[in-house]
């Protein structure tokens, strides 16, 4: 079952053409929509994919061969690796980035983030072997399309939960963020794009907090 948000590509061709079922649902959040999707399924195991990941053959392999297997635990996860500006990231803090994806909806369900929305569970999580393929920027004019709008889901996530603004916010919390990641977690063995990268998640932080004093003041 695919549940789009009226995307203006092939996609509902596609899913008709492969007799895969197909319903447009109004976007309403990242984590309500997917949420939405979730009653949509007809299984009780179900693999969380986006629109800009991949599985890896591996990891369509070790699929196959746990739908014959008994579960161990009610949720797995799974080593992600980023595609971006043109080069797989194994650094900066990005690389295995593991991730739950595959779960009992019976035992497990979304949160309501607004952004970075993930599945609430407690307990030991499994580790499937193989990794899922991220595409999350082929060019720098797509990351800023994505970057207003997330830095804005951000804020609001920190001021729906009280987070006080400080300037540490803006002064601190940037250039630690570009340390942490370029120099701590090897960033720079990940080339220009490595160097980019920092660059950017640093900005992301401060624009974040920037809009959390923003909010703060209108208040």
């Amino acid at each position: 079952m695919v549940v789009d948000s009226s995307s203006t590509d092939r996609t509902e061709e596609i899913c008709r053409n492969a007799g895969i079922g197909f319903e447009v649902k109004k976007w309403s959040g990242f984590a309500e929509t997917k949420k939405y999707a979730l009653q949509k399924t007809a299984n009780d195991w179900v693999f969380w994919v986006d629109a800009d990941e991949a599985l890896t053959e591996g990891l369509q392999e070790e699929i196959r061969k746990f739908k014959e297997s008994e579960p161990l635990f009610p949720i797995y996860k799974a080593a992600r690796r980023a595609y971006f500006l043109g080069r797989w990231i194994k650094h900066s803090g990005w690389y295995p980035g593991y991730v739950a994806r595959l779960f009992d909806k019976t035992k497990v369900s979304f949160n309501s983030n607004d952004v970075h929305e993930g599945l609430d569970f407690k307990g030991e999580t499994g580790k499937l072997e193989n990794d899922l393929e991220h595409y999350t920027d082929l060019d720098i004019k797509h990351y800023y399309e994505k970057f207003n709008n997330y830095t804005s889901l951000a804020a609001n996530e920190l001021f729906k939960k009280g987070k006080s603004f400080g300037l540490a916010g803006l002064l601190i919390r940037p250039p630690f963020l570009f340390i942490k990641m370029y120099i701590f977690r090897l960033g720079f063995l990940d080339g220009i794009q490595g160097f980019i990268l920092a660059v950017f998640s640093a900005n992301y932080v401060f624009t974040k907090y920037a809009k959390l004093w923003e909010l703060k003041r209108k208040e």
